[in-house]
């Protein structure tokens, strides 16, 4: 298996995650990684897709570390962060006197990228005009600055990245057709981390060891009960929401940091999403439903008596056997567990780890 090479690449890119960390286990990024040093040596367009947070930016630096531009600039234009009226200038350059405060000349990303990789995130964000002239690019290489009289030519790896459906946005006329079928001569499909849990715990152990060192701490590895939690939780913010949340952890220090803030991002079971490609389960519906509402109605129960089991039981109704079940399967911490816990930060800290 082809890995990216210690190198300039690296250096000029940043530090990024070990292979088995982007990749993980499951069949569908493993797929990715089959095919990526094949796809990063063809020097045709590739389209990124998958959901926000799913990786879809590192991705595009290892084709370009991969490929035989690396040596090259990386230059990454995140479209929707420059308002409309300045991306063109910013992406194609402009000549002196084009326009108002244009002092002097200035080239733009894409002669920036000469002989290197052009990354355009979210490339659906682009207004038509903009598109036409990147469909040029495509075709023969060639742009022209803004107030210019005469095309440039550059040689550039262009990739492309979308958290949307482009064939939605072509039949909706915000996207041009001849443009998709430009860019998506490879298309790279980023599964979401629901997709892919059993990658879960390998990213929190990565997390958890690259933000103690980055903020000088000595958070401990998550607990059984923890990881339980994050494998049943629906992630719609991918690996970022995954990364931020365990920064939280590292920097608050204890767990409840993590499960009490997601009892309140967890989706609308009273209002589902239903497939109607396939038949739809009303009873399997139903079941979830009641199941994760009771789930968060155990958890608000236990934070407000403290964790204390046997009042929690009083308050619900139930027995106190009935709650140790329903605690174990909806996979939230057990009390043993707690006391560990509360053990462990009540121990005396020394140097950083006090801070």
């Amino acid at each position: 298996m082809t890995t990216v090479p210690v190198t300039s690449f690296q250096q000029s890119l940043g530090e990024l995650p070990p292979d088995n960390i982007i990749f993980g286990h499951s069949e569908a990024v493993q797929a990715i990684r089959a095919q990526l040093a094949r796809v990063a040596a063809a020097n045709v367009p590739v389209l990124i897709t998958g959901e926000s947070g799913t990786g879809k930016d590192i991705i595009a630096r290892l084709i370009h570390g991969l490929s035989p531009w690396k040596v090259g600039p990386f230059v990454k234009v995140n479209c929707p962060a420059i308002p409309g009226t300045l991306l063109e200038s910013e992406l194609f350059g402009y000549e002196k006197g084009a326009f108002t405060g244009a002092f002097g000349a200035k080239p733009g990303r894409v002669e920036m990228a000469h002989r290197g990789t052009l990354f355009l995130d979210e490339i659906s964000e682009l207004d038509h005009s903009l598109q036409s002239k990147l469909l040029q690019l495509l075709q023969d290489g060639q742009f022209c600055r803004i107030g210019a009289q005469e095309d440039k030519k550059v040689e550039v790896r262009v990739v492309c990245a979308t958290n949307r459906d482009l064939q939605t946005e072509i039949e909706n006329g915000t996207f041009r057709q001849d443009l998709f079928y430009r860019i998506n001569v490879v298309n790279l499909r980023m599964p979401a981390l629901r997709e892919r849990r059993t990658d879960i715990e390998d990213l929190c152990r990565y997390f958890l060891e690259y933000y103690n060192r980055k903020f000088n701490c000595r958070a401990r590895p998550l607990s059984a009960e923890v990881l339980a939690v994050l494998h049943k939780y629906h992630w719609p913010g991918n690996i970022r929401e995954l990364e931020n949340l365990i920064k939280r952890y590292v920097i608050l220090g204890h767990e409840d940091a993590l499960t009490s803030d997601l009892v309140h991002r967890e989706p609308d079971f009273l209002n589902p999403d239903i497939s109607f490609d396939g038949p739809v389960s009303l009873k399997k519906l139903t079941r979830q439903a009641v199941r994760e509402l009771e789930r968060k109605v155990i958890l608000k129960v236990l934070q407000q008596h403290h964790w204390n089991r046997k009042q929690s039981a009083r308050t619900l109704g139930i027995s106190y056997r009935a709650l140790l079940y329903k605690i174990r399967d909806a996979g939230l911490p057990s009390n043993r567990a707690l006391r560990l816990r509360q053990a462990e930060e009540a121990m005396p800290k020394t140097g950083a780890a006090a801070d």
